[in-house]
């Protein structure tokens, strides 16, 4: 069951643009005390919980391999979503666990592929 899982995640990843609209360094447009450390970005032509596309962390590692997603919670907003992180290296999923389990009203779960 898990393999179908990511396979579907693998081939949405392939078939779709990636578009980074946070680089790294650059500000939260809404709360500019926020700087991103990694890119951060969406699949263009996706939709995901929230009606935006589905978000996506890329980080350093050149293999750029789909091996983990990242389940948010936001009592703000009052949704549920699941990001992907490609790329990344074990600092950086810390990093963006820390990022989201950093703020009161918000929690995040990493899930890793086996």
């Amino acid at each position: 069951m898990n393999r179908v899982f990511w396979e579907r995640l693998d081939a949405l990843l392939a078939q779709s643009r990636i578009v980074i609209d946070r680089p790294r360094g650059s500000h939260h447009p809404r709360f500019p005390q926020i700087v991103y450390e990694i890119d951060y970005g969406y699949l263009d032509g996706t939709t995901s919980a929230d009606g935006e596309g589905v978000d996506v962390w890329i980080g350093s590692d050149a293999g750029r391999r789909l091996d983990a997603v990242i389940c948010t919670v936001d009592m703000d907003k009052r949704d549920a979503e699941m990001k992907l992180m490609v790329g990344c290296t074990e600092a950086e999923k810390a990093y963006i666990e820390r990022f989201y389990n950093g703020w009161p009203d918000m929690g995040a779960m990493i899930i890793r592929r086996q």
